[in-house]
C-alpha cells in the first residue's frame, strides 16, 4: 500500500498546494494556501512576492498534508510537482524541494505539466476511466481545445491568439474597479444584469477554425466604459456585467460544440478555473445535452490551481506506463501540453 501513495506539490503561480492520493490518484488530503489577499494591493501577481511566500508556505503545508492523511513521509511512493508553464521563480520553488523529497525518500519522482493537470482533473471526481475525449481548459493564463486520445496523447485543435478567457475577465473586472480577482465579481454582478444589454463581440465565431481571441473584446468594453463617460454603477454595472459574460460564454460554447462536431468524438470535459462559472457550466450543459455529447465538467474543487489534480496526473501516467523523470530535469515557465 505505502509503495502507492503520491505526494504533489503545485507552485507554478501564486497558490502554494500539496496533497497526498492513493495509487490511482484519489485524493487523501489536498491542501492550499491562498495568495489572493496578498497581491489584490497590485491587481495581479508579482512573481518575487509569490515564489517568497511559496518558500515560507511550502514546508508547513508538507507536514499539514502528512499529518492530515496520517503518514509518515516514509510511507510516500512516488513524488511528483509542476514543472511548467507558470512563473519561473515559483515552478523552482515547489520543483526543487518535491525532487529533494524523491531523493530522501529514494522514491520516482514525476514532473507533471500544469495544463495536463487540469486535463485529466474532470476525471478525478467522479473517479473513471480516461476515455477519448474533446477537452476544453479555459483558465486566467490559458484557452485551450485539446483532442485527448489517451494519457499523454494530446492532440492541440485551437488555443487563443491573444488573452485567455479568464485574463479577459480580470482585466476588464480591474478596468470596473471590481476587487482582484476580477472574474468572480464580474460573475456575481451578472446574475442581476440583463445579457444582451450590450452587443459585445463574438470573436472568431466565424473564423473557420478552432482558435479563440479575447483582446477584441476587453478593447470593446474599454470603448463602452469611455463611451458611457464613467465606469458604471448600480444596474448599468450589473448590466454590463452579463453582456460581458454573455460574450465570453457563447464564444466558449460554440468552439467546444464546433469541437466535437469536427473530430466526431461525444465525450467532453472542461477544466480551469473559469469553469467554476456558473452560467458557462448551465449554457455547456444545455448545449452539449442539445448535441448529443456527454458532458464532464470538473469538481469546483480541483477546478483552481491545486496539487490533487498533479498527484492524479502523474499516477495516470504511472498506472499507463510512463516512466518516471529525470532529476536533473528542468523547468520550463513555456512548457506545452500539444
Amino acid at each position: 500500500m505505502s509503495a502507492e501513495l503520491v505526494l504533489a506539490i503545485e507552485t507554478s503561480c501564486d497558490e502554494t498546494a500539496v496533497a497526498v492520493a492513493d495509487g490511482l490518484g484519489r485524493p487523501l488530503v489536498n491542501r492550499i494556501a491562498s495568495q489572493i489577499k496578498l497581491h489584490a494591493p497590485y491587481g495581479g501577481v508579482v512573481p518575487e512576492l509569490a515564489s517568497r511566500n511559496h518558500s515560507l508556505d511550502l514546508r508547513p503545508l508538507l507536514d499539514s498534508a502528512l499529518s492530515g492523511a496520517g503518514l509518515t513521509p516514509r510511507e510516500i511512493g512516488l513524488v511528483a510537482a509542476t514543472s511548467g508553464p507558470g512563473l519561473a521563480s515559483s515552478l523552482l520553488v515547489g520543483d526543487t524541494l518535491a525532487k529533494a523529497v524523491a531523493v530522501g525518500l529514494g522514491c520516482p519522482f514525476y514532473s507533471i505539466n500544469h495544463m495536463e493537470g487540469h486535463l485529466l482533473s474532470p476525471f478525478l471526481h467522479p473517479h473513471r476511466q480516461i476515455d477519448p475525449h474533446v477537452a476544453l481548459i479555459v483558465s486566467g493564463g490559458h484557452t485551450l481545445l485539446i483532442k485527448v486520445v489517451a494519457v499523454g496523447d494530446y492532440r492541440l485543435l485551437g488555443s487563443t491568439k491573444d488573452d485567455a478567457a479568464g485574463e479577459a475577465f480580470d482585466k476588464v473586472g480591474k478596468l470596473l474597479g471590481l476587487p482582484y480577482p476580477g472574474g468572480p465579481e464580474i460573475a456575481k454582478l451578472a446574475t442581476e444584469g440583463r445579457r444582451d444589454a450590450h452587443a459585445f463581440p463574438r470573436s472568431m465565431v466565424t473564423s473557420g477554425d478552432l482558435n479563440f481571441s479575447f483582446s477584441g473584446l476587453k478593447t470593446s468594453a474599454r470603448v463602452l466604459i469611455d463611451r458611457l463617460g464613467a465606469v458604471p454603477r448600480g444596474e448599468e454595472l450589473a448590466d454590463f456585467c452579463g453582456s460581458f459574460e454573455e460574450a465570453i460564454v457563447d464564444i466558449l460554447v460554440f468552439k467546444l460544440i464546433e469541437a466535437c462536431r469536427r473530430t466526431g468524438l461525444r465525450l467532453a470535459a472542461i477544466s480551469g478555473g473559469v469553469s467554476c462559472n456558473q452560467r458557462l457550466r448551465e449554457r455547456l450543459t444545455a448545449a452539449t445535452e442539445k448535441a448529443g455529447i456527454e458532458l464532464i465538467l470538473a469538481d469546483p474543487a480541483f477546478s483552481t490551481d491545486n496539487a490533487a489534480m498533479i498527484a492524479f496526473a502523474a499516477a495516470s501516467r504511472r498506472l499507463a506506463g510512463y516512466p518516471p523523470s529525470p532529476l536533473d530535469g528542468d523547468i520550463n515557465p513555456n512548457l506545452r501540453l500539444a
